[in-house]
């Protein structure tokens, strides 16, 4: 089939690789500009523009470009920025997307199936519409969510999409004969900063879901401390405490404590928590955190 693929972070690329590996036509692989990564760093591509070039497939940063060519289909999969209604009457689009819709259409599918207690996720095959994931859909396959993290929850999930892709870009049943999505309806919204800061008020499970979202930090004296990892504990911990027990350091919190395992204190890199207390000299003192 002759294709063009849409698409920008690394969960994408398996399905690029599994469209070549199959023996696809990709005519064109659109994916967002180079951009800088740090302070003053160069220009960096995306990790699929990385992927088509290793592949020998031409690449484009223009939309537009999809007009003069001539594709059956085109794929996206996390491309980053709305199709417009005019290209999609002009080539028909397949998307992997990263949840089971009709739950968790949008932007963060994988990390809110995890801060909601999800026990099953998973990737739904669909053509796009001009609304948001709404789109009918061809495939579905489920995942379990585990404790896993979002970067592991999104590598498996990236993998199930390709293989659900490739079945249904080799299937006419499948691509001719899509159901219209059925059950009950939410929102993945954005992942912002408040998304990510633990707080006193938390139950304990759900910090836990939150750190595993990458990104979950906490004040301490005006301090920033990243909190890269943390179980569940049975230390007895006042609510907003940041105490030592032994060689743990456990935060107390609505309904029980969190034993910090890997922390990274603001400006520094990821350490062990008990190394990062000890380096502070805090001792055997208990400190209010936020």
């Amino acid at each position: 089939m002759r294709l063009a693929f849409l698409g920008t972070p690394e969960a994408a690329v398996p399905s690029l690789e599994a469209l070549v590996r199959a023996g696809h036509d990709v005519v064109v692989v659109i994916t967002r500009p180079d951009r800088r990564r740090g302070r003053g760093a160069a220009l960096t591509p995306s990790p699929v523009k990385e992927a088509a070039l290793r592949l020998g497939l031409r690449v484009s940063h223009r939309l537009a470009d999809l007009e003069e060519l001539d594709v059956e289909r085109g794929v996206v999969v996390a491309y980053g920025a709305i199709i417009p209604e005019a290209l999609l009457k002009k080539v028909p689009m397949l998307n992997v997307h990263f949840s089971l819709l009709p739950r968790w259409r949008g932007a963060a599918p994988v990390q809110r199936a995890i801060l909601a207690g999800d026990e099953e996720t998973g990737v739904t095959i669909i053509s796009l519409e001009p609304t948001l994931d709404t789109g009918p859909i061809h495939l579905a396959r489920r995942v379990r969510v585990d404790d896993k993290t979002a970067a592991q929850l999104t590598t498996g999930l990236a993998v199930v999409g390709a293989a659900a892709l490739l079945e249904v870009v080799s299937s006419p049943e499948l691509l001719e004969h899509a159901s219209v999505q059925d059950g009950d309806v939410s929102y993945a919204e954005k992942i912002t900063k408040e998304t990510l800061h633990l707080t006193p008020e938390m139950p304990v499970a759900l910090a836990l879901r939150t750190v595993r979202l990458d990104g979950a930090f906490l004040f301490i004296a005006a301090k920033r401390l990243g909190v890269v990892s943390a179980r569940a504990a049975d230390d007895v911990v006042p609510r907003g405490v940041i105490a030592r027990h032994g060689r743990r350091v456990v935060l107390g919190l609505a309904d029980g404590a969190l034993a910090l395992e890997d922390v990274r204190p603001e400006g520094s890199t990821t350490m062990g928590s008990f190394a990062w207390w000890a380096g502070r000299r805090f001792g055997d003192d208990e400190l209010q955190w936020s």
